[in-house]
């Protein structure tokens, strides 16, 4: 597969394809700055609570499609250069890929929003709100 047909299949005529958990949550860990392979792994356990682990085949798997998507570059610098290992690759956001996290994020608002208002879930106290 191309990348431009990989892009295509995240980026539809303007409509953001929902994302699969591993793409979302990877991009997720990226958004806030570039990481290697195995802390992206553990922030996507440590965001979700240990309910999605990425093993080593999905994780660079899916990096492997965010890279031929644009979604996710390699980076050649690193924010800190006492951190640098030959052996690790570094990995961060583009435009495009900040662009497909934020409008699945938005997607998923608008499912949750809809989760309240057919009483799947209960929605969250104010501070206002007694006990």
């Amino acid at each position: 597969m191309t990348g431009e047909y990989i892009r295509a299949h995240y980026i539809r005529s303007g409509y953001m394809a929902s994302l699969t958990p591993a793409v979302f949550h990877i991009l997720l860990a990226l958004s806030d700055g570039e990481k290697h392979g195995y802390r992206i792994m553990r922030e996507v356990q440590e965001t979700t609570g240990g309910k999605l682990v990425l093993g080593p085949g999905t994780l660079y798997g899916t990096i492997q499609r965010l890279l031929k998507a644009g979604l996710i570059v390699e980076s050649d610098e690193r924010a800190d250069p006492g951190l640098n290992s030959e052996r690790r690759r570094y990995y961060r956001i583009t435009p495009q890929g900040s662009a497909a996290a934020k409008a699945e994020a938005e997607r998923l608002r608008t499912l949750v929003h809809a989760a309240y208002e057919k009483a799947l879930l209960k929605r969250p106290r104010t501070a206002g709100e007694g006990a």
